[in-house]
């Protein structure tokens, strides 16, 4: 079945393997028949700064103070923010699943990308009062849509592990996966990660690539990650997950997923 897919890449190189996946990205999933948008922050010169040009009718309204959530909520309902972030929140609302292509730089996104984050996904849009509650991927503001983080970082895959001393990968992107996607009621899958591309040969390139498809084919059946829903009976009124929920030694981030049970 034909989908919608929103591509967003964040590298400055374009002769990267970023961007070589990027482009792979882009030419897979249309080769399968999907419709895809490419949102290249750094080919399109992404302004990643929130100030008050994003909202016109801030200074129309005296000499208040810029109040990010307020400010964006008033001009995204009232169809007001600046150009070029509703272009962008027009691809998302158009899109069936989203797809982030960057590198891990300081156990993070790029600024370019997380500056579209923060001026595209606004109050009103993504969360807020006026859109249904977070944490729920059949109600939240976003729900529908899944997602899906293709990461490159530059150390091997042993340092990303429980024991790894950067610490579980699952946890270095928790802000993506839960604070952003299951927040605003996407569907996160497990990320597609590239490890140890500091100086990658060029025989690890296809059989990448080769994963890389596999993970682009099962991007509408692959299991999601299974957060718990704010709603879900898991959480008391401050937010906080209720005793007994979690499986025994469970600890940190992992308490937000239900137990996977082996079959």
């Amino acid at each position: 079945m034909k989908k919608k897919i929103l591509v967003v890449s964040a590298h400055p190189e374009p002769r990267s393997l970023n961007a070589a996946l990027t482009k792979f990205a882009v030419d897979h999933l249309s080769t399968a028949g999907h419709e895809v948008q490419l949102s290249d922050l750094y080919a399109m010169k992404w302004n990643p700064t929130v100030d008050t040009d994003d909202y016109p009718d801030h200074g129309h309204r005296g000499p208040r103070r810029l109040h990010v959530m307020r400010d964006s909520e008033e001009a995204t309902l009232a169809g007001r923010l600046a150009p070029d972030i509703a272009a962008e929140q027009e691809k998302i609302l158009w899109s069936d699943a989203l797809v982030f292509q960057f590198p891990m730089w300081w156990f993070s996104a790029p600024a370019i990308l997380k500056g579209w984050i923060d001026r595209v996904f606004t109050s009103g849009f993504a969360y807020g009062p006026k859109v249904p509650p977070p944490y729920d991927d059949t109600a939240g503001a976003l729900a529908g849509r899944r997602a899906l983080l293709s990461v490159t970082l530059g150390a091997r895959e042993t340092a990303f592990s429980d024991r790894g001393i950067h610490g579980r990968l699952t946890d270095v992107l928790h802000p993506l996966q839960h604070g952003l996607f299951w927040f605003t009621g996407m569907t996160p899958l497990e990320p597609f990660a590239v490890y140890n591309t500091d100086r990658m040969p060029t025989d690890r390139y296809a059989p990448t690539l080769e994963a890389y498809a596999r993970r682009l084919d099962a991007l509408f059946t692959d299991p999601p990650i299974p957060f718990r829903t704010l709603t879900g009976g898991d959480y008391d009124h401050d937010m906080r997950l209720l005793p007994g929920r979690e499986r025994e030694g469970t600890a940190g981030l992992a308490l937000h997923t239900h137990p996977v049970v082996s079959r």
